[in-house]
């Protein structure tokens, strides 16, 4: 059985109506990324005892905490984000989220990420330090720009850290603007690792962000291995389909129900089922 989630701050700011147009979608779980305005690693704990107020209410639950934990330059200084991603596992601590989205730090533009690579595991080790003793999983998104921004590279942090506790979060969309055929080029050496995926799709010729697929993101042929190795994890809406930012993206209740209908389509077309 399949689970979908989704970043219900696409739809809206308000928890209320990112609560209503899930139920709507028969949507149980969300990844909290922001709520009233606020990124998830600003919330307050009064805001975090009202988050998880109005989910229980809704019968809705947080799968992932999307952070933007490692989205800083790796040149930035480190010790204050680390203090961060802190503040990442008590909101998953609070509101009993097995997943905190990461990422693998920017390189800066021009350069090599081969020459970032010490300084990208250092701090990697950090987060996965932190994080032990815990139950929360550490989800690793591919990201343009960062250094595990393409297969090979999302494979040299995998095998670094080859521990339950650190896993993918398959973003096709990301990796076809990066200029990737992303089941061709890299999904049999990243499978398994693979624990999350994100529902989104892009075009390689103009990296237009798409409904899942609609796109370059090979959805039917990922879907069908998922399908066959048994895979048995969240897939989250992330539409981007408004507006892709660097921290966040927006769709709006009706892109985000479109986007949702679309990945449903191909969740049928493969015979699975889902809650």
């Amino acid at each position: 059985m399949w689970t979908l989630t989704g970043f219900a701050d696409e739809i809206d700011p308000d928890l209320d109506l990112q609560l209503e147009t899930l139920a709507e979608e028969s949507i149980q779980h969300l990844d909290l990324r922001g709520a009233w305005g606020k990124n998830v690693l600003d919330l307050t704990d009064e805001d975090l005892a009202r988050v998880n107020e109005k989910l229980s209410a809704a019968d809705v639950k947080v799968a992932c905490i999307g952070s933007p934990i490692g989205k800083i330059g790796v040149e930035d200084e480190f010790a204050p984000h680390l203090e961060r991603f802190k503040r990442a596992m008590h909101a998953a601590d609070s509101l009993g989220a097995p997943y905190i989205r990461i990422f693998s730090f920017f390189i800066p533009e021009g350069e090599d990420p081969a020459d970032h690579r010490g300084e990208v595991m250092d701090r990697m080790g950090a987060l996965l330090k932190e994080a032990e003793g815990s139950e929360v999983v550490l989800l690793h998104e591919n990201e343009k720009h960062i250094y595990g921004d393409v297969p090979s590279r999302c494979l040299d942090l995998h095998q670094q850290f080859d521990t339950p506790q650190f896993r993918a979060a398959w973003d096709p969309a990301n990796y076809v603007q990066c200029g990737v055929r992303p089941y061709t080029e890299g999904f049999d050496d990243l499978r398994p690792y693979i624990g999350y995926i994100h529902v989104k799709d892009s075009k390689l010729d103009t990296g237009e962000i798409t409904p899942a697929g609609e796109g370059d993101g090979q959805w039917p042929e990922t879907l069908a291995s998922l399908h066959s190795s048994g895979f048995d994890g969240f897939f989250s809406l992330e539409p981007h389909l408004a507006h892709a930012g660097r921290f966040s993206g927006h769709s709006g209740p009706v892109l985000f129900r479109k986007a949702s209908s679309a990945f449903k389509d191909l969740m049928r077309a493969e015979g699975v089922e889902w809650a």
